[in-house]
């Protein structure tokens, strides 16, 4: 039997990469996206996938979309909840207060609202797998990246609730802490960015990790020393050493 895969974010960038992957394999794919255009590029690619151009930030519409691909497909083995977005941030401006809930209802609100359609089913057969991609940036707070910092931040602690609320139900819950990738989403950063990735790289590690089921991952290896660093640094000598550092555009 194929793998049935949902996966939020799918129209660019790592999500696209995942789609592509999974639909290598033969996977049935429930692709979901706000992008319209985009998302219908993708289904050019993969035509038997069934795609879905709604809001993760929408909880009804997620729940339409989850009844339609079941009512299809089947409840899916695997729920990847990779739609995010980031920009630059900063608390002194009053206009950056609508960003700032902006990336917080898109990054943690709507991994909730792709999750839960879900959840209740894959608890009663006893199987699946929810993947939550967090970020390296959830580590440690990013001057001139509150919101993006601070969502990811809630994902990775969210993520961790749900796994403890998940164990012994055979239900597998996977938090994915990627650094740099090459996508839209890091094109204008003014800034190094070590360790950088491929969307299509980084797609194929994700695969694996959710594949042996490892419930915990930072990629690549390099940045999960990096941010093991970061975390032990104390909080004045951060500080000091990321008080200029450079910032993302807001």
């Amino acid at each position: 039997m194929p793998l049935t895969v949902i996966i939020s974010g799918a129209s660019s960038g790592l999500g696209r990469a995942l789609a592509l992957h999974y639909a290598r394999q033969g996977a049935i794919l429930g692709l979901i996206a706000r992008r319209r255009e985009l998302l219908q590029e993708l289904a050019q690619e993969i035509p038997d996938a069934a795609v879905y151009v709604a809001d993760v930030r929408d909880a009804v519409a997620m729940q339409a979309v989850a009844q339609d691909f079941v009512r299809h497909h089947g409840h899916p083995d695997i729920v990847i909840a990779n739609a995010g977005i980031s920009c630059g941030t900063l608390t002194e401006y009053v206009e950056d207060s609508e960003v700032f809930a902006d990336i917080l209802a898109t990054n943690v609100n709507g991994m909730l609202n792709i999750f839960q359609p879900f959840i209740n089913a894959m608890h009663t057969v006893g199987r699946g797998s929810l993947v939550g991609i967090a970020s390296v940036a959830g580590y440690r707070g990013l001057p001139g990246g509150g919101a993006y910092s601070a969502s990811k931040a809630a994902v990775i602690a969210y993520l961790e609730s749900l796994r403890v609320e998940m164990h012994g139900s055979g239900v597998s819950v996977i938090t994915i802490c990627p650094g740099y990738i090459t996508t839209p989403m890091t094109a204008n950063n003014p800034f190094y960015m070590p360790f950088i990735l491929s969307a299509e790289a980084m797609a194929e590690k994700i695969v694996r990790i959710i594949e042996r089921k490892k419930l915990y991952a930072v990629i690549p290896w390099q940045m999960a020393i990096v941010a093991r660093v970061l975390r032990l640094l104390p909080d004045f000598l951060y500080d000091r050493l990321f008080a200029n550092a450079p910032r993302k555009p807001r």
